[in-house]
């Protein structure tokens, strides 16, 4: 009764006198559901412990830090219709087309690495192609600065080429020689231009189709502010685009793009177009808001103070450029009204005292301004190759010693 019971008993156990007893059919659910249960750990979302320390995204505080500069600058600038005269609406709205200008200068000299004199020359063309439509008949606002962004990026097409292939002070020079080319045919071309006189008394712009012509000094402020602020979020949106880190990256290290396989060229030739495009949207509001159009308003002087405004809000920020060409115009037209004459003393003062004070211009003061610092020149530490040290030689085994043949 023993035997029985035991010989009974030992299938349960799985084991017996011959071995293991085999269950295929167990086996091949076993390594199914192990199957499973490897796809299912490897399908799970990976927690936040697993990412290195110092990526991700930014603590609360730290984002609200470096938003809170724009933030500011966008509550100032909407409150500003009921806060100031309109003479001072009209210098802010002026400001607001320099602005344009300087993001314009901010784009090339801090992200493409291209230092430029010249970005009036697409100012130039958006201004006097929104003037002549204005003239045309043409008065519907998205029309004028869509227009106008089209006529100013062909232009830097044209012109594009002959800038990219230099580099440094050479770069200077060349766009320095295009902006004073464009501004002898400003004074030649009377037919459009209007010569030494500029032009004048050309209709007034609307908003949108249907709309009333802007005459007031607030209305045409709020249209400038709408349009600056799309403008400004476009490039944002470009410069935070893995396209906006090709082009730092052509910028810090061109050599080791170039023998990566990238058209570092074609980089900067689509950063100049945008460029020029984002000038003559700045040029066709600076028409809107004055409702006259000068030689004077797109010469040197204007490129001069783009540049500075770029070199005062710090070359690789786009709200700082802003606050440069605020700056700029309040010291130019507000703050020298006091002392007739010395202008341009102050605007000097004005920029020594910016080389000297902030070497990282007004974005010094905190971080980058809300946007995201970019690479310096140099390659830091992780960019370098790893340094593999070779292995020292054998040293040469003397024929002393060895057999003879």
């Amino acid at each position: 009764m023993l035997v029985l019971r035991s010989r009974f008993a030992e299938p349960a156990t799985g084991h017996g006198t011959d071995g293991p007893v085999r269950d295929p059919l167990g086996r091949l659910v076993g390594r199914v559901g192990a199957g499973l249960r490897r796809v299912m750990r490897s399908a799970r979302p990976k927690t936040r412990s697993a990412s290195p320390p110092g990526r991700g995204r930014l603590p609360s505080g730290a984002a609200w830090r470096r938003a809170a500069p724009l933030l500011v600058l966008c509550v100032a600038l909407v409150a500003l219709p009921g806060l100031l005269d309109a003479y001072t609406i009209s210098l802010a709205g002026s400001a607001l087309a320099l602005g344009l200008l300087a993001v314009s200068v901010t784009v090339l000299t801090g992200y493409a690495g291209l230092p430029t004199l010249g970005q009036t020359a697409p100012f130039a063309v958006g201004a006097y192609t929104t003037a002549n439509l204005a003239a045309a008949g043409w008065t519907v606002g998205p029309v004028q600065i869509l227009l106008s962004a089209l006529a100013a990026a062909v232009f830097s097409a044209v012109t594009g080429p002959a800038v990219i292939r230099a580099r440094g002070t050479t770069v200077l020079m060349i766009t320095l020689a295009v902006g004073e080319l464009t501004s002898a045919a400003v004074n030649q071309l009377k037919s459009v231009t209007g010569g030494a006189d500029g032009l004048v008394g050309f209709p007034a712009t609307q908003a949108l189709w249907g709309g009333e012509d802007l005459f007031e000094e607030s209305e045409l402020y709020t249209y400038a502010l709408v349009v600056a602020a799309v403008a400004v979020a476009a490039t944002l949106l470009v410069l935070r685009s893995p396209a906006g880190k090709l082009l730092t990256g052509a910028r810090g290290a061109e050599a080791r793009m170039r023998a990566s396989g990238h058209p570092v060229w074609r980089y900067l030739l689509v950063a100049y177009i945008g460029a020029g495009a984002l000038a003559g949207v700045g040029g066709s509001v600076m028409v809107t808001v004055q409702q006259y159009l000068s030689p004077a308003d797109v010469g040197f002087e204007i490129a001069a103070f783009a540049l500075l405004a770029a070199v005062i809000g710090g070359t690789t920020s786009v709200v700082g450029a802003l606050f440069g060409a605020g700056l700029i115009v309040a010291t130019r037209d507000w703050v020298a009204g006091a002392w007739p004459g010395h202008g341009p003393l102050l605007l000097g003062v004005l920029f020594v005292a910016a080389v000297y004070l902030l070497p990282r211009g007004l974005a010094g003061l905190r971080g980058s301004w809300g946007e995201e610092e970019t690479t310096t020149a140099s390659p830091g530490p992780r960019d370098e190759p790893p340094v593999v040290s070779a292995p020292s030689p054998a040293p040469a085994q003397s024929p002393v010693g060895k057999a003879g043949p």
